[in-house]
């Protein structure tokens, strides 16, 4: 038979499987999401080619232009390093430029601040000068009192802040959405209603106001708050990390939101939504995404039910207007404790590209390897618009409401119908989930969407690149190392970190090309971005700025 008809699989030397594309593969549309992102950020008081948000603009696309952007550095010998600077010793904070500064959320071990020496634990937000690598002010958030369950330790700031002209928001690791002046107190002024910050020192955060979501709206984050904020206008959208207690099992706060809608000018709440309720399986760590969908504008959030949710983005009447939900697990999945499950939640961030919406699902890396899902949805729906409803033989013409570890639970005579009103455009578990190297597993990790190639690595070390418009496999490559990060892509190229510290670099193609492989001296759990022609990547320690004909001296 043809082999582009049986699309052949063929193990090339490299790491790459590759499935040989045959007829299916989809017309390439001319939908340019760089253009998009670009046409975003000139609206929004920064530098033309800043990248002022995680993934530079609401629709959360890697996708940021760059030219002779380098392939080749050494951190050893400074070869192509424009700066390094130092972080803490853990560092989960994507980092994200605006005006000459690049901010990066990291823990205290650095020990920037004089009031705060290295061996005082903080959340810390760095303010670091874009052309000399120089340390400018931090945020810092001092540990809760409550311990692990809402603060790990050492973790740090595990999110990017939004910054558009003087202002930036984010989460802290204290659970509070804060509004910061990006002159900190070197401007010697004192802005905005919050004028009692401990001092006016040049080299700290100048607060203009603060909304503490577990004390004003009776949130219990589990572990950490990560949510990378994004808005439309003078809509701030939040995900409030709500979860699970120390027990692993009790919901201490059900009720409280998940989804939050804030006025980004003052830090008044418009809105609030807490829909995965009593579904919530372990914590909600995802960040929104933002667009106008078939005409609507709409905000959508990744459940900690692993169910995905779109609103309204204004509202209505100060409440939330759900528009539709999908459940991005197969219905007969389970939720279990340590490390067994097969129902997840949602940790990556939902991606807008031409009109679709693209998610996978996942789980905290503590609780280890697992089967996964990445899912193509038409966002234009309404309702419930899972790929199935679950049905009960005792009703079987009434949906059964969902339940939190399994949605249908064939021995209590649950079974499940196709549904009608499906907005499932295509499901993504691997070409041959019997293989290792040919399956989707867990992800941590956002797409990014270029030409109509879709990337995205897995935690289980794997690197897939798919058709977007198909969901079929053109090839996968295995890092033999697992990735808590996001693809960059850029001129054609195609960068991916992962835990071993290294960074690889394909060619943007339908076919496994391995340019490069450069380890940068520790675990790399960041997402590399560029900006005004410079790479940035931060690895578990250290930020470098990258440039084409750079050299600066070795990083200690």
């Amino acid at each position: 038979m043809n082999a582009f008809v049986l699309r052949a699989w063929l193990v090339l030397a490299g790491g790459c499987v590759v499935s040989v594309p045959g007829t299916w593969a989809a017309e390439k549309s001319d939908f340019d999401p760089t253009r998009e992102a670009l046409a975003h950020i000139a609206s929004t008081q920064v530098d033309p080619h800043d990248w002022p948000q995680w993934a530079g603009s609401p629709s959360r696309n890697n996708v940021p232009e760059g030219t002779n952007i380098p392939t080749d550095w050494d951190i050893k010998s400074g070869a192509g390093i424009k700066w390094s600077i130092g972080l803490g010793s853990e560092t989960y904070g994507n980092p994200v430029v605006a005006n000459g500064k690049v901010y990066v959320g990291t823990n205290n071990a650095a020990g920037y601040l004089e009031r705060y020496p290295g061996k005082v634990d903080l959340g810390v937000l760095l303010c670091i000068d874009a052309a000399t690598g120089n340390f400018l002010w931090q945020h810092s958030s001092e540990k809760l009192p409550t311990g692990r369950v809402h603060d790990w330790p050492n973790q740090g700031i595990c999110c990017a802040p939004l910054v558009e002209g003087d202002r930036l928001w984010y989460v802290t690791s204290r659970g509070e959405v804060v509004c910061l002046d990006t002159e900190g107190f070197r401007d010697g002024e004192n802005d905005g209603p919050v004028r009692d910050e401990p001092n006016e020192n040049q080299d700290e955060a100048d607060v203009i106001w603060k909304l503490d979501m577990m004390k004003q709206l009776k949130v219990s984050q589990h572990n950490m708050c990560s949510c990378s904020v994004t808005a439309a206008g003078d809509l701030l959208f939040v995900n409030t990390s709500n979860g699970v207690d120390e027990s692993h099992v009790t919901l201490p706060s059900f009720d409280a939101p998940s989804f939050l809608c804030v006025r980004k000018s003052t830090g008044d709440v418009l809105w609030t939504d807490n829909s995965p309720g009593r579904n919530i399986l372990h914590g909600q760590w995802s960040s929104p995404a933002y667009g106008v969908l078939g005409g609507v504008p709409q905000v959508i959030f990744g459940g900690g039910d692993g169910w995905l949710y779109s609103f309204a983005a204004e509202g209505a009447n100060g409440q939330s207007q759900l528009l539709w939900k999908f459940d991005c697990n197969p219905k007969a999945s389970k939720y279990l404790l340590g490390g067994r499950a097969t129902r997840n939640h949602i940790i990556a961030t939902p991606v807008i590209y031409d009109g679709l919406v693209y998610v996978g699902v996942g789980e905290d890396p503590e609780h280890g390897e697992g089967e996964g899902h990445l899912w193509c949805i038409d966002p234009t729906k309404r309702g419930d618009v899972s790929p199935t409803i679950v049905y009960n033989v005792k009703d079987p013409q009434t949906p059964v409401p969902h339940k939190r570890l399994q949605a249908l639970v064939a021995e209590e005579g649950d079974f499940e119908r196709d549904n009608p009103n499906s907005a499932a455009v295509w499901h993504y578990i691997g070409e041959n989930p019997k293989e290792f190297e040919q399956t989707m597993h867990r992800t941590c990790g956002t797409v990014a969407i270029q030409d109509d190639l879709l990337f995205v690595a897995d935690f289980s070390g794997l690197f897939h690149c798919l058709d977007a418009k198909t969901g079929k496999a053109y090839w996968t490559h295995d890092m033999l190392a697992a990735s808590w990060a996001s693809p960059l892509i850029v001129e054609d190229k195609v960068y991916i970190g992962d835990e071993d510290g290294d960074i690889s670099i394909f060619t943007l193609a339908k076919e496994c090309e391995l340019l490069a492989e450069i380890n940068m001296g520790s675990a790399v759990y960041t997402t590399p971005i560029v900006a005004g022609n410079v790479l940035y990547i931060a690895n578990r320690n250290r930020l470098f700025a990258i440039e084409q004909g750079a050299s600066s001296a070795p990083a200690k």
